[in-house]
This record gives C-alpha cells, structure tokens and sequence, in this order.
C-alpha cells in the first residue's frame, strides 16, 4: 500500500504483530526461537491482505525452521489478536514470508571481515 496512510499501516501492523508474538503466542508455544523480527509489512489497499516479511535468527536451524512453521499455523490467531488492539473495520488475511537479510547480513559481515583479517 502506498502513500502516508499506508506506511503508518504497515509501520502499525509490524509494531502490533510484534508484540502479539512476543506476548501470546511465544506464552502460548514456548518452543518460538528468541529472535523474531517483523522486518515489514505490505498491506493491500483493501486492507484484505497483507504480507508480513519475518526473519527468525536462530543457531539451530530446526528450531528457527519450526518456528517460522508455527508463525505460518497460527497466522489467524494473531489476526483475531490483531482485530483486539487496531481500531480498523478489516483486519486483513495475514501471509507470513520468510526474510532472509539478517542472514545474509551476517554472512555479509564475516566475508568481509575475513577479507580484512587476511590483509
């Protein structure tokens, strides 16, 4: 969605999306890895979809797999959250996408340090 309306959407929908995840759900599956991060939020203009663009940093690639699982399962359950806190008349169907800078960031990171230690 473009325009100032819809960047304080998407800005709204990551702040409030974020703290369900932490609150509710992470109560609800302890198993969620420490690092989940809303890193963006495309809201449709009819407001009857949104993408929601999620990283999960994790060691242990399982856990950060099992908890972008459980993200994907229980994307209802955070909309139903989401409709208690946002004071808009449609909440829109959430779809989780996986987000993979902070990855590749890291990785970005240790080539050029490696680069810079071999000088």
């Amino acid at each position: 969605m473009k325009g100032l309306r819809g960047e304080r959407l998407a800005g709204e929908f990551q702040k409030e999306i974020s703290s369900v995840i932490s609150g509710k759900l992470r109560s609800k599956f302890p198993e969620l890895s420490a690092i989940i991060s809303i890193t963006a939020a495309d809201v449709a203009p009819d407001l009857k979809s949104a993408k929601i663009y999620v990283s999960v940093f994790d060691v242990d690639k399982t856990k950060a797999e099992n908890s972008y699982k459980i993200l994907k399962e229980n994307a209802g359950l955070i909309r139903h959250e989401l409709a208690k806190v946002m004071h808009i008349r449609t909440v829109p169907e959430l779809r989780f996408i996986a987000d993979g800078s902070m990855e590749y960031g890291v990785k970005i990171d240790k080539i050029l340090s490696d680069i810079s230690e071999d000088e």
